[in-house]
């Protein structure tokens, strides 16, 4: 008798726990066939599934462990930009494209010198995006307004967002930014970094080559320690004047503090983005005394001198 109660008792338990394990699963399945928010293309990090779960969350798509445990199911996701499309999906499919699909990317170059405004205009018919939705976008996510994109070139998948170019534009040029700057100073202080960056975008304008990078920089130097005006065409070739010659008629219109012949020291923003030689000149110039350089015609290089009569005879010959 005590035998057959012993058997319905583990009976009795085994139902029970199959019905525990029958209601987990319909959890997992009922969960993984809720629909999710997506973009039509998602940017996937290199590294261990828990660290693309991790990014996912960060970047709005609430992962949770199922999701962790269904992508080793399914597979290593494949790093870099996948082409989710515009179709809704549950969570299930969602996961499975992260594992299958891959974007059509278009391969986009920022040159050193050019200004973000122009960059923009740029791309833009190339990625079938807005210009003036990239410039806002940008204003709403850069802490300035100019110079804070790495020049390089990018392969971007077609049928991204103007929020989310941005957001991957400026989180790689931001990684890029920092390397350097622990490099050379074993910190990143984004205040200090940025006024150099201002100068190499002066220095980025000015210079013919990266051989004169380091005495453009000087020159910069030398004239704010005098108390000088740097009274350089360059400083105005900002934002939709990238390729403008500058001319008298502008010098004396435009009031903006890129006007530096008008105003004492370096513009509030800087001029254009900027590349690691003319970041470096601005940190390490040159030694010299000069003060002034006017570009030689017959050789497309500049004229260093150290005086105003020295600097007007090189402008005559």
């Amino acid at each position: 008798m005590k035998s057959i109660i012993g058997i319905i008792k583990n009976l009795r338990i085994f139902l029970i726990s199959c019905d525990l394990i029958l209601i987990f699963l319909l959890s997992i399945f009922y969960y993984l066939l809720l629909p999710i928010q997506t973009n039509s293309v998602v940017f996937i990090p290199q590294g261990s599934i828990g660290k693309i779960i991790t990014q996912l969350d960060k970047n709005n798509y609430k992962m949770s462990t199922i999701d962790k445990y269904t992508l080793y199911f399914l597979g290593h996701p494949q790093s870099g930009w996948i082409n989710i499309g515009t179709k809704e999906l549950n969570r299930a499919e969602f996961l499975h494209k992260l594992t299958i699909a891959k974007a059509a990317l278009e391969t986009i170059t920022l040159i050193p010198g050019e200004t973000t405004e122009i960059f923009f205009e740029e791309l833009a018919p190339k990625l079938n995006l807005n210009p003036k939705i990239l410039i806002q976008e940008f204003n709403k996510q850069s802490p300035f307004k100019e110079g804070m994109l790495f020049p390089e070139t990018y392969k971007i998948p077609k049928g991204i967002t103007e929020e989310l170019l941005i957001k991957y534009l400026l989180a790689y040029s931001t990684s890029e930014f920092k390397k350097f700057s622990y490099k050379i100073f074993r910190e990143y202080n984004e205040k200090k970094w940025y006024e150099y960056i201002i100068i190499a975008s002066i220095i980025q304008k000015e210079a013919a080559s990266n051989e004169e990078m380091p005495i453009v920089s000087s020159v910069i130097r030398n004239r704010l320690k005098k108390g000088m005006k740097l009274q350089m065409d360059g400083t105005l070739n900002y934002g939709k004047y990238s390729h403008e010659k500058i001319t008298p008629q502008r010098i004396k219109s435009d009031n903006s503090s890129y006007n530096t012949y008008k105003f004492n020291g370096i513009p509030n923003e800087a001029v254009c983005n900027v590349s690691f030689e003319a970041i470096k000149a601005a940190i390490f110039p040159a030694k010299t005394d000069y003060l002034y350089f006017v570009r030689d015609k017959k050789t497309n290089k500049h004229i260093f001198t150290s005086t105003l009569k020295d600097h007007n005879k090189a402008i005559r010959n």
